[in-house]
């Protein structure tokens, strides 16, 4: 039908016809997401060289896997989709302690009372360090607590030389009216450590300055402030419009008070966020999970008190500005040298005939 009705047209209607098809295409090429900011440019050295993204498994829950990244954006999975390092149980986070090694926290189970903390010098080798029983029954105003310990994570602040372990613990609310009432008496508690072998007592409360349910809490130093990523953990109703998703506020002090958390930067039903610089130190990537374990989406910023933007991914591979391996669940995202990148690739090849979860 279209040759028909091209042989009648005359030729400078049919180039006319011809160039609006290709400027056509060349607009819905153009209409693709650009690439995220925060890439390195030709000439250009990296401030961040590589990631080390460690984590569970679906299938494979509390256990500890590798997948490793060049650019922060496109990751690939280490180890052949193996574990690696069998001993460890929990919601993996590491970082870089007080003498320049690697630590790793984690617990029995977010029913116990109890963390655990294992110390490397190259992410390959893992010992057990040391283990915290907080006293949760002498959190101050949590009169109700229940004896549990909710994915703990860690930081080491360099600016006071000390350790701020977080983790979350629900409270009894009695009473109410409120859908998930374990999940919406939440509450993030921390305590403090210079050696991750003794620590600050009692355990209190981050957020004492307002009251809400939280979940998932990280914290960073970057500039003048102390910033807490969070998951919001009330369930999303209209008198709640921002349940379950993930949001940011900002303290002076590693210890707060801190603000109230700022607009979601997430879709709703996301959890567990992950912060990196990206590798030119220009921006940061954000990820969160979709749960449960359905995929993981990425916001970016070139500021952490400015706007925010999600990128295109796990869609098709002309739109996906980044990339993750299948079946990935959550754990935590750190900076590493390209040495230590090579050093993880080749003690955990990839063997991707052979990768098989948790063999």
């Amino acid at each position: 039908m279209l040759k028909k009705l091209l042989k009648k047209w005359n030729p400078v209607r049919r180039c006319v016809c011809i160039l609006a098809a290709v400027v056509g295409l060349a607009m819905t090429a153009q209409a693709q997401m650009p690439q995220p900011p925060g890439q390195v440019k030709e000439g250009e050295k990296a401030v961040n060289e590589a990631y080390l993204f460690a984590h569970m498994m679906e299938g494979d829950y509390w256990r500890l896997y590798y997948s490793v990244s060049l650019d922060g954006l496109h990751w690939h999975q280490l180890n052949g989709g193996k574990r690696v390092f069998e001993e460890y149980r929990g919601h993996s986070d590491i970082c870089k302690g007080h003498d320049g090694r690697y630590y790793l926290v984690g617990n029995s189970g977010d029913d116990r009372p109890d963390i655990h903390f294992w110390v490397s010098d190259d992410l390959i080798t893992w010992k057990h360090y040391s283990e915290y029983r907080p006293d949760l029954k002498s959190i101050p105003d949590y009169p109700t607590v229940m004896m549990r310990i909710g994915a703990p994570k860690m930081y080491f602040d360099k600016a006071s030389g000390q350790y701020i372990v977080t983790w979350h613990t629900t409270h009894d609310l009695g009473k109410t009216d409120l859908p998930e009432p374990y999940w919406a008496g939440q509450r993030t508690i921390y305590a403090l450590s210079k050696d991750l072998k003794t620590f600050s007592e009692p355990p209190k409360k981050l957020f004492y300055n307002w009251d809400m349910a939280t979940i998932d809490v990280s914290v960073r130093h970057v500039g003048d402030f102390y910033y807490a990523i969070l998951k919001d953990e009330r369930y999303p109703t209209l008198d709640w419009v921002t349940g379950k998703t993930i949001r940011i506020c900002k303290s002076k002090n590693l210890t707060g008070p801190y603000s109230e958390p700022g607009e979601p930067l997430s879709p709703s039903f996301r959890e567990a966020p992950m912060l990196i610089p990206s590798p030119n130190g220009k921006a940061w990537y954000l990820y969160y999970e979709q749960y449960p374990g359905v995929s993981y989406g990425l916001s970016v910023t070139d500021d952490l008190d400015g706007k925010w933007f999600q990128v295109a991914g796990k869609q098709r591979p002309d739109w996906d500005r980044y990339t993750m391996p299948d079946k990935v669940r959550h754990g935590c995202m750190l900076p590493i040298s390209k040495k230590e990148y090579d050093a993880l690739s080749a003690a955990f090849p990839e063997k991707k005939d052979e990768a098989k979860t948790g063999k």
